[in-house]
């Protein structure tokens, strides 16, 4: 089966990623743990090693041409993250090490300070660790309560629930875009709009949604929106924290030490404007630089042809793996995005991606740091096929064929 997206030439996509033409075990290596991290085009390989090879040097703190450059490029990047979440000005986007100490900035910076015993975090059911854990940690400092949204059997929010736990109590709600374990799409619309009904700041952690979904922060109303890098085929260690200029302007830094402060004496200190109160130290220049490539790529192929692609895969690979014997879905909410959680009968899910690997299917095996979502499904850990934007048709029938070759295997 190919692709019916108009003009969406997957061969020529799939070109650009050189680890593509890797073999596992002696087979074309078919790579569908885009969930976990996605792989890299030359693009964004070159314009790293561009970098390093003729324009690297710290950034901000020199007047020498090198960190001239360097600066350029990696300032530039900042544009080119504004403009791709439409950001309001380009002090609204901070760099951090990923979705992970984006949430973790918000929750130090601006929920402590704020939070006192008898308030209340409200989050969901579905989230990822790092999305649960910061929390847990604020409301042990603070003496806040975390309060949970419950889900359904198709894996989507139970939006009474949601309307039920949301009150004057709530001091802020953290909720994530599209489920890494499930797949699901939220309504972040509603839940932004009925949060700011009642003054409440809204996060959204994005990290699954960036690569796969338009996102408009400005559209959506987002207080805070967090994302990772590595999951857009940009490089590991970098990420995104996009938050509102008032916000951001009224929050303590996070970490202290070079480039976040204008003056220092041992008297005191004056922190530095936005974004850069936020980026104490050396940052990671070489993964800012390849997010950007990043984007461009991604771009230039259009967020809407990609999701339309990976729609496509998502539609065909659900109908396949549905007529497998003793194979259960985990997740089936009506808005999905390109993944799917599975378990079989008799193969625990380690085996799975075992004997997977040995046909060179190359899945996600385990709870996906998302272990309530787990417990909510009454299953140890599920086998995880994520897609991207290099994915085939045929690759989804290599899936299948490798899925039913380990239950054959294990009958």
């Amino acid at each position: 089966m190919t692709s019916n997206t108009a003009q969406y030439d997957v061969v020529s996509i799939r070109n650009d990623f050189p680890i593509l033409n890797r073999k596992i075990f002696g087979k074309p290596l078919v790579y569908l743990d885009n969930g976990a991290s996605t792989q890299r085009p030359t693009q964004v390989i070159d314009a790293v090693t561009d970098l390093y090879e003729n324009h690297y040097s710290n950034v901000h703190r020199g007047v020498h041409t090198l960190s001239q450059e360097s600066s350029v490029l990696y300032d530039d990047a900042r544009v080119k993250v504004r403009g791709f979440i439409n950001a309001a000005c380009v002090h609204e986007v901070v760099f951090t090490s990923g979705a992970t100490e984006s949430i973790n900035l918000v929750a130090q910076s601006y929920a402590r300070p704020r939070l006192q015993k008898g308030d209340e975090i409200l989050i969901t059911h579905m989230e990822h660790h790092s999305n649960i854990v910061p929390w847990q940690m604020v409301c042990e400092q603070t003496g806040a309560e975390l309060k949970v949204v419950p889900i359904s059997d198709k894996g989507e929010l139970e939006m009474d629930r949601f309307h039920e736990l949301l009150s004057e109590k709530t001091k802020l709600v953290s909720v994530v875009h599209v489920s890494n374990a499930l797949g699901t799409v939220n309504p972040v619309k509603e839940l932004i709009d009925a949060a700011h009904a009642l003054g409440v700041p809204v996060l959204v952690d994005g990290a699954q949604a960036v690569p796969h979904i338009p996102v408009d922060v400005q559209k959506l109303g987002a207080d805070f929106y967090a994302f990772s890098g590595h999951k857009i085929y940009g490089p590991t260690g970098v990420g995104v924290l996009y938050g509102k200029e008032k916000l951001l302007n009224e929050m303590p830094p996070y970490q202290g030490g070079g480039d976040m402060i204008l003056s220092v004496s041992f008297e005191g200190t004056t922190y530095n404007q936005l974004p850069y109160k936020f980026e104490a130290g050396t940052p990671n220049i070489a993964g800012v630089v390849g997010l950007g490539a990043a984007i461009d790529y991604v771009q230039k192929i259009g967020l809407g042809a990609i999701a339309a692609h990976e729609h496509g895969l998502l539609v065909y690979a659900t109908s396949r793996l549905r007529r497998i014997d003793g194979l259960r879905i985990i997740g089936e909410a009506d808005q999905k995005a390109g993944l799917i959680s599975f378990v079989l009968d008799a193969v625990h899910p380690h085996d799975i991606g075992t004997m997977l690997d040995a046909e060179g299917v190359a899945v996600r095996a385990g709870h996906h740091c998302a272990q309530p979502v787990m417990e909510r499904f009454k299953v140890p850990a599920t086998a995880r096929a994520s897609f991207a934007m290099y994915n085939t048709f045929d690759e989804i029938d290599v899936l299948a064929e490798a899925i039913v070759k380990t239950i054959g295997m294990f009958s």
